[in-house]
């Protein structure tokens, strides 16, 4: 059952997106920022996807320091992952949209530095899981690295109204604008990378819990 709805979100979202993407292409560009503007329909959805990946994998860590069960330790490392491959989008899509608008790639500029921070701390996460073999201590750490990590969300996401930033206010916030015919299609897109995002954090959950059993197997013939 649960791989039949996985497939059907999957279809979906890419349902969405191949519909939404010919529907943005047809829309007028920008009038002072061209085609490039339209990097928006991607780069705000993956962010949003990324900001709640890095809430999942907080409340599964949580999770397991609290119950000790390695669902929940499963849980926030497949999140991670899935959150880490947004933020990594998110990035890029900005430094091109940047170097349509600013003149430059990269900026040291509040919003950009805490979220290269972020995914700086989400990277270190997965390397930290890689150098512990024992896997209750691992989870253990993993899971306190996780919540220390989450500190920098709300940095990225209020940097702006904490600080003078050279990134843009807010689509929907704190003065953004945005046209009325173009929110639809914005909010489609959020809803397919939503939907591609539980597919693919589903899927790597599956191969963690896969793999936890072919380790829990190995232990036992080693011991015997």
């Amino acid at each position: 059952m649960r791989d039949k709805i996985l497939f059907v979100f999957g279809v979906v979202a890419m349902g969405i997106l191949a519909w939404n993407v010919n529907a943005i292409a047809r829309l007028p560009e920008e009038t002072q920022q061209g085609v490039t503007f339209k990097i928006i329909f991607f780069h705000v959805p993956m962010w949003m996807c990324a900001t709640m990946a890095a809430t999942v994998a907080l409340l599964a860590s949580v999770g397991f320091l609290v119950t000790k069960n390695f669902k929940f330790d499963a849980a926030a490392v497949a999140s991670t992952e899935v959150g880490l491959a947004f933020t990594t989008i998110g990035l890029v899509t900005g430094s091109i949209w940047g170097r349509q608008i600013w003149g430059i790639w990269w900026t040291w500029d509040a919003r950009l530095t805490s979220a290269l921070v972020c995914w700086i701390l989400y990277a270190g996460y997965l390397m930290l899981r890689k150098a512990i073999e024992e896997p209750t201590q691992r989870a253990t750490f993993a899971a306190v690295f996780s919540i220390f990590a989450f500190i920098d969300v709300p940095i990225v996401v209020f940097s702006i109204k904490w600080w003078r930033t050279q990134h843009p206010q807010p689509v929907f916030w704190s003065g953004g604008s945005f046209p009325p015919d173009w929110t639809h299609h914005l909010m489609w897109n959020m809803l397919a990378m939503l939907l591609l995002g539980i597919v693919m954090t589903a899927v790597r959950l599956r191969q963690e819990e896969a793999q936890r059993e072919i380790d829990s197997l190995r232990r036992m013939a080693h011991a015997l």
